[in-house]
């Protein structure tokens, strides 16, 4: 059977397949004690992490961000401020990425103990610990790097790293150089990782690695984000050059050369100047996703996407906003070279004229991909988008270094794929979050699950994509809009509270005022997307 080149074939075959498409977004991801499934060690399908320094941001907020994306557990809880008894330990363990509740620990490891600190910071607890109440923010994004150097003996899995930085530090360099003490000690037990941390004042990009068989310790870099300058990390080592004349702006390991040069991958006499990527990862230090991000910011540099390397950072045409990096965590490319669904049109209803088909979306499966191609050679060309079906939540960190961190210090949350989830504003000064967010929805399906809410109805949108993205965009327009329009009156009321001089006759403390806000916020939404659950359901009621 031949196929005429007009693509009046689309439609019926597109018609019988969509019917199946709610079963077919398979989340990408990785086992128990394994993270790098296989397509990512193939194309970097994990996590997508912008940095943003001070000066480039409009309002002067240093931004880290995180995209889960992958199989990874969902729920989220705050742990609260503790003080430690003295000879207490602080128990690391593996395992724990893909737990369904906070006190599951099937399928967990104990690693090891380390002794325990006088006192410990509240956290935001996600997979990957996010934010401190001292306004420390941390991304995370797996960059994989040589498999000669993983070693599992290690105590530290990186998740577990992350969250004794936001126990125990108030900077993003007293946790870097805490960071590399700790595994120094105690070893490094996880594959190649890159964190995007961040304080009030700067955020740094650490890439870490393990030392190989023969030691437990680990391999590091670090290096600052020029104040004016946005970086970005997508699971691929980037790290070029580092001065350690320059503390101010480079931080390394002790070893950094030294195990390179041991392992034959770095040679003095050869291989000047010495990169960090090059050395450790040998592969090309960027892909669609930081190309994308560093031209859409900064169309001015012309940038190659077929160059051997791109500039670690860059300076952006114009200041970015916070919503600017929201924006960016909804691209599928659409209208660009890379758009993946460019090419699925049908003939408009009752007309000769070529529409882009309703059930059409950058998110179809590959499975349905592999067919279409099938079928009709060349009609997608996939390509690895900023925003998947495959996200088990989203972070955008905010940090105003001029603000107390209890207000100034802001997380804008979301469950599942960041283009069609609400941003929830989760404070550092935020102690407590609705019960529905302590459910991971990876298990099993779950109505008192809050992950499973946005879920549910984000699949059910993506069915016929083309009538439901208007609504899907006017919602999370609606809920961004009324949490940045509402921030300067929650920040000032804040101060209000915090410098009053008779708090004993304010209805609320600081904390219980922006726990308050961060609960109302989330039941709105919450509440919305059950709507749009029994909408979705109701038109397809009689099929699609």
């Amino acid at each position: 059977m031949r196929f005429k080149s007009d693509k009046r074939w689309l439609p019926s075959i597109l018609m019988i397949i969509v019917c199946c498409l709610l079963a077919s977004w398979q989340l990408t991801g990785a086992g128990a004690h394994q993270k790098i499934a296989q397509i990512e060690s193939e194309e970097g399908s994990g996590c997508t992490s912008i940095m943003v320094g001070r000066l480039a941001s409009v309002d002067g907020s240093v931004i880290t961000c995180h995209t889960c994306d992958g199989n990874y557990r969902q729920w989220v809880n705050i742990v609260p401020h503790r003080q430690n008894k003295p000879g207490s330990t602080n128990k690391l363990y593996d395992g724990k990425l893909h737990t369904e509740t906070p006190d599951d620990m099937r399928r967990v490891i104990l690693k090891g103990e380390i002794p325990e600190v006088a006192e410990s910071y509240a956290f935001l607890n996600t997979a990957y610990p996010a934010l401190n109440e001292k306004g420390l923010a941390i991304g995370e994004t797996t960059i994989e790097g040589r498999p000669e150097l993983y070693n599992p003996e290690g105590m530290f899995m990186i998740e577990e790293l992350e969250r004794v930085m936001l126990e125990r530090c108030q900077t993003a360099r007293e946790a870097i150089k805490l960071a590399g003490e700790l595994v120094k000690q105690y070893g490094y037990g996880d594959y190649g990782e890159c964190l995007t941390i961040a304080d009030g004042k700067e955020v740094w990009q650490f890439e870490i690695f393990g030392a190989g068989p023969l030691e437990k310790g680990a391999v590091w870099a670090a290096v600052r984000i020029p104040d004016d300058h946005v970086g970005i990390s997508a699971n691929i080592p980037r790290i070029a050059e580092i001065n350690l004349n320059d503390p101010d702006h480079y931080l390394a390991s002790d070893n950094v050369f030294e195990l390179a040069r041991e392992m034959g991958w770095y040679s003095p006499e050869k291989d000047k100047p010495f990169k960090f990527w090059k050395a450790y990862s040998g592969r090309k230090p960027f892909a669609i996703r930081e190309y994308f991000v560093f031209n859409e910011l900064a169309p001015s540099l012309k940038l190659d996407f077929k160059a051997e390397e791109l500039p670690f950072s860059i300076k952006p045409d114009k200041k970015v906003s916070v919503r600017d990096i929201l924006k960016l965590y909804r691209e599928t490319y659409e209208g660009t070279e890379f758009d993946q669904s460019r090419n699925l049109l049908v003939k408009k209803r009752n007309s000769e004229e070529m529409i882009k088909s309703p059930v059409a979306s950058n998110w179809l499966a590959r499975d349905w991909i592999n067919l279409i191609n099938t079928l009709k050679p060349g009609t997608i060309e996939p390509q690895r988008t900023i925003a998947i079906m495959g996200c088990s939540y989203a972070t955008v960190i905010q940090i105003k270094g001029w603000l107390p961190p209890a207000v100034g210090a802001v997380c804008w949350f979301a469950f599942d794929n960041p283009a069609l989830s609400p941003r929830i504003p989760i404070f550092a000064g935020t102690t407590e979050l609705p019960p529905g967010f302590e459910i991971c929805a990876q298990h099993r399906y779950r109505e008192d699950s809050a992950a499973w809410m946005f879920r549910r109805t984000n699949r059910l949108a993506g069915l016929r994509w083309g009538e439901n993205r208007q609504i899907m965009e006017q919602t999370i327009k609606e809920f961004e809009e009324k949490g940045f329009s509402e921030l300067s009156q929650i920040e000032k009321k804040a101060l209000e509270i915090m410098n009053s001089k008779t708090p004993e006759k304010e209805p609320f403390s600081l904390n219980q005022y922006l726990t308050k806000y961060t609960g109302d916020f989330a039941r709105a939404a919450l509440q919305k997307y059950r709507e749009l659950y029994e909408l979705f359901w109701t038109r397809y009621a009689r099929g699609i």
